[in-house]
């Protein structure tokens, strides 16, 4: 593995590209990469000019998926001791694993899943954790793990049917099938599907995009999105007047109504 396995890249208005950087081995995921990518989430959690983080992998894939001798290690163990304390121990790895991993989702701004290549088993999970993704029309995405010999993890089953419902969701994850970029935008797995060469940069672009807009209102926004699936509408929209109560106390909103008066872009500064 490289030196670094994650790499983080800063440009110009708040947004972040966080990079799996093992291309020799198609960004497989171990704990060492696990654990840089939660040391780096945490970093960014403190950085009050972020806007937006796009995630990408090094080389010609975004994440091949689970380390397969970290796998073998575990079967191993579970087969020499079946339901005894290794199962135990076992799980409490996975469910460790899983959380560093997932720790995207503790960014405190949106986040952009640039798929420049394969996106497998957890890998995908990844990115299905992100809050938008952006896939090579070539690039091979699936959820393998049925395929392997393995249940789903690292969130798959919670994720994937609210990305694409429940339909699609068996299907890709009872057949472990793979599927090309553009046949993931068709069912919703993916936002849009584009030219490999166009991947990270339509993703930043998207990114300075989501930067652009007032941060309060974004980080409401995604707040929103995220809660409305399990809400009912008068909960929901108790939630949006709060969100727009608070908004109405900001500068950025009276610089909006400021611009949108004078037909210009708006400069919102996050007060």
């Amino acid at each position: 593995m490289a030196d670094e396995p994650i790499l983080l890249e800063r440009h110009d208005d708040g947004v972040v590209v966080l990079t799996f950087n093992d291309p020799e081995r198609r960004n497989a995921m171990t704990r060492a990469m696990g654990e840089a990518l939660a040391s780096r989430v945490a970093e960014l959690g403190g950085d009050r000019e972020l806007r937006a983080v796009v995630l990408t992998g090094a080389g010609r894939a975004f994440c091949a998926g689970g380390d397969l001798d970290f796998i073998q290690a575990m079967a191993d163990a579970g087969r020499a001791d079946p339901a005894g304390p290794t199962r135990r121990q076992n799980r409490e790895a996975m469910r460790s694993f899983y959380g560093l991993f997932l720790s995207v989702r503790q960014i405190p701004c949106p986040t952009v899943a640039a798929l420049n290549g394969a996106a497998v088993g957890a890998g995908l999970c990844v990115a299905l954790a992100c809050d938008v993704r952006i896939a090579a029309r070539d690039a091979r995405l699936g959820l393998n793990f049925a395929r392997l010999g393995i249940h789903p993890g690292m969130g798959a089953t919670w994720t994937l049917p609210r990305i694409v419902g429940p339909a699609h969701a068996a299907d890709l994850l009872l057949t472990g099938r793979l599927v090309e970029g553009a046949e993931a935008e068709r069912m919703g797995l993916v936002n849009r599907a584009t030219d490999r060469d166009r991947v990270l940069p339509e993703a930043l672009e998207m990114a300075q995009q989501i930067a652009g807009a007032a941060p309060a209102a974004v980080r409401g926004t995604r707040a929103a999105l995220e809660r409305a699936l399990g809400a009912s509408l008068e909960d929901q929209l108790s939630f949006e007047a709060d969100r727009q109560a608070e908004c109405y106390e900001t500068a950025d909103l009276q610089e909006g109504l400021r611009a949108a008066r004078e037909k210009r872009a708006a400069e919102f500064r996050g007060k």
